[in-house]
């Protein structure tokens, strides 16, 4: 009995024995591992329309000026461009120009050019969402007014590599600033093939003369005279941009998606305008079906601190308070109702995602409404209520500005 227990404690050790050697024989290498030295590691692509195709603009880092301790004077990124009936075709001609395998998993941002979004942007989403290699957490933009190619071209300061001050700035502002919102590919997929809501996407502009954006002279200069600038939200039906919202409008978009964590909203004040710092703000939209026509309910709840003050107003007052907040609700509410007004009259196009709202409250309503849906949402009725809230004046609760008067 004793030599048949050991006989199976002899088999368990054999066993741990040969799984552990077999796990040591997996981690001895990858067999698709590949090494830096032998990528050009593409932070950016820009898609152009042609008469014949694409023209596609890749952003690729330029490794010993990035790595290096000393810089050589050459730029820390190169931009090669190609054509192709396809953008995989397009890809593939990069060969021709990099000595390296083209690496796309570090992807940052693309961007499309204005004339291939207004002609829709469909078809090249195929390639950006099958590669195996591409990550779907980079950002998407429009070039507005201009081509993808000029904004690729185009170096920046404080970050070495452009992709990284798109990318950064989109980051940041979408969080700090009302009127732009970062979209990544599988957000834009997915409103492109939802049957109740529509695609949007950021603006990007070249400022000054695109043709000195490459002149490494310009990021020498303490105000360059050319660079990016993120900007306001292209409206998109299916996949073709339709027109652009200005940035009180792009705003009102943002509280209505409920993507408005901080912003800074101007009221008028007696002889001047206050700022309000919104640290908080909460939006829900409901719908409902009465009577056959659809209605949506927006309720907005915001927090907010004195920011600045520049007018003689006495904000320690609570009735001086009172009536701030009643102003900042009343700024808010116009934002929103401004974005839904441009949109419905203008663009016809339910980027607020009312449908799928309507959707969610009643599917038997839905069912009979989405066929004509574009007719119902131009039409829909939207009840707009906003509470905003002042919670703190600051480190000095009285302004100078009435003495600087006297």
């Amino acid at each position: 009995m004793g030599a048949f227990k050991r006989g199976i404690k002899m088999n368990k050790v054999i066993s741990i024995f040969l799984m552990l050697l077999i796990l040591i024989s997996l981690l001895t290498g990858c067999w698709s591992s590949k090494e830096l030295n032998e990528l050009s590691i593409v932070t950016a692509l820009g898609i152009d329309k042609t008469e014949n195709g694409y023209l596609l603009s890749a952003q690729v880092i330029n490794p010993g000026e990035i790595a290096g301790k000393t810089s050589s004077g050459r730029t820390e990124v190169i931009r090669f461009m190609k054509s192709g009936s396809t953008i995989f075709e397009a890809i593939r001609k990069l060969a021709t120009d990099s000595p390296r395998e083209i690496y796309v998993s570090h992807l940052r941002v693309v961007v499309f050019g204005e004339k291939l979004a207004k002609e829709g942007i469909g078809k090249t989403l195929d390639l950006l969402s099958r590669d195996h290699e591409m990550r779907s957490d980079f950002y998407m933009m429009v070039a507005k007014g201009s081509t993808a190619y000029d904004i690729l071209n185009v170096m920046t300061h404080q970050e070495k590599l452009p992709a990284n001050k798109l990318f950064n700035a989109l980051d940041n502002s979408d969080k700090k600033w009302g009127p732009t919102t970062a979209v990544t590919l599988d957000e834009l997929i997915n409103n492109l093939v939802s049957k109740g809501k529509e695609p949007i996407l950021t603006g990007v502009y070249v400022y000054g003369n695109p043709e000195y954006g490459s002149d490494f002279k310009n990021v020498q200069n303490i105000s360059p005279k050319t660079g990016l600038r993120i900007d306001s939200i292209g409206v998109f039906k299916k996949d073709k941009l339709i027109g652009w919202l200005n940035v009180k409008e792009s705003s009102g978009f943002n509280y209505i998606i409920d993507k408005v964590s901080s912003t800074a909203t101007n009221v008028p004040c007696e002889d001047g305008k206050l700022a309000i710092e919104t640290i908080r703000s909460k939006t829900k939209v409901k719908g409902k079906v009465e009577q056959g026509k659809p209605k949506i309910t927006i309720s907005v709840f915001s927090e907010g601190n004195v920011g600045d003050v520049e007018c003689t107003i006495d904000v320690s007052k609570p009735e001086n308070i009172k009536k701030l907040e009643e102003k900042y609700q009343s700024e808010i509410k116009d934002k929103i109702e401004g974005a839904i007004k441009k949109v419905q009259k203008d663009y016809k196009s339910d980027i607020f995602g009312f449908g799928e709202v309507i959707h969610r409250a009643d599917p038997k309503a839905w069912k009979r409404l989405e066929p004509n849906w574009e007719q119902e949402f131009e039409n829909i009725e939207v009840s707009v209520k906003v509470n905003a809230k002042i919670r703190r004046l600051g480190t000095i609760t009285k302004s100078f500005q009435k003495e600087i008067g006297e």
